[in-house]
């Protein structure tokens, strides 16, 4: 088997993270042979990181946790508060990363999760570099890796394509940040599959996988074949994880954020078994 960690996202199993719906994440991750359990930190202020380190360590999970903003905490945005907001949450959203034992830390980290009605200012691109520079400091300083997650226009006005990750991660200058490509934004803003994976090269440090409408990994159209060529070309061993959302799990709050309007799948167990099973062998057939 290939060296990377085969990670799911947790909202494949629950909507929140109770004590008891991460315990069951924790289980379910397990017993579907994955190496990582990602958790989004929308909902952290019921997160019990003590509890939740426990449970993962007992059975010798790796974790990786991600999150967007909101627009009254947004980092891009040219009000003073509303950044200090954005800023303070994601001090505190690397620290629970770190007290469950993470080290990467990913995610639409420059803004808002939302779609908005204009390009990003100057203003507003010159406070994500001030406020990342700094979270890139303290993470460096707790041995870990902020992620700049490549999300589409629809979610985004500031990063859309693997360019304008690598101008960004530039700007904030900082080695630990990272590049991280997701294949469901890519098959709506990349011109293919490859080019962006070799520009971004030895800066990749982190791998969504998702289909084109979010489903069952090779039940749409999206060309896997040739981003694990170019994911070998690069010789990339950080953490391939699964990523897909149905409003029959994710919370009604978050469903509405990603436009989760339809539901493409019912059974998460049969969904990441299968997920675990079809990215193992495309790495398998495309070894690093």
């Amino acid at each position: 088997m290939p060296d990377n960690p085969i990670g799911v996202h947790a909202l494949v199993w629950t909507g929140d993270t109770s004590p008891e719906s991460v315990q069951h994440a924790v289980t379910e991750t397990r017993a579907a042979g994955f190496d990582l359990l990602e958790l989004s930190l929308h909902d952290s202020l019921n997160l019990d990181v003590p509890a939740a380190r426990r449970a993962l360590d007992a059975v010798g999970l790796q974790v990786a946790c991600s999150r967007g903003l909101a627009f009254d905490a947004d980092v891009s945005s040219e009000d003073p508060a509303v950044v200090k907001r954005g800023e303070q949450l994601l001090h505190d959203s690397l620290a629970i990363t770190h007290g469950l034992g993470g080290t990467h830390f990913t995610g639409a980290l420059y803004s808002a999760l939302g779609k908005y009605p204009a390009p990003l200012t100057e203003g507003g691109r010159r406070n994500v570099v001030t406020v990342l520079a700094q979270l890139a400091k303290e993470a460096r300083g707790r041995g870990m890796t902020l992620g700049l997650e490549i999300c589409n226009r629809y979610e985004t006005n500031v990063v859309n394509t693997a360019h304008d990750a690598l101008r960004l991660a530039d700007d904030i200058g900082e080695d630990n940040v990272l590049i991280h490509l997701d294949t469901y934004h890519m098959n709506i803003e990349e011109d293919d599959f490859v080019r962006p994976v070799h520009e971004v090269g030895d800066r990749l440090g982190y791998v969504h996988i998702g289909e084109n409408h979010r489903g069952y990994l090779g039940s749409g159209h999206l060309d896997f074949t040739s981003f694990f060529h170019a994911l070998r070309d690069i010789r990339y061993t950080g953490p391939v994880t699964f990523e897909s959302f149905s409003s029959a799990v994710v919370m009604r709050g978050l469903s509405n954020d990603l436009a989760i309007w339809r539901n493409l799948w019912t059974d998460g167990a049969d969904l990441a078994r299968h997920a675990h099973a079809y990215i193992a062998g495309m790495l398998t057939s495309h070894p690093s």
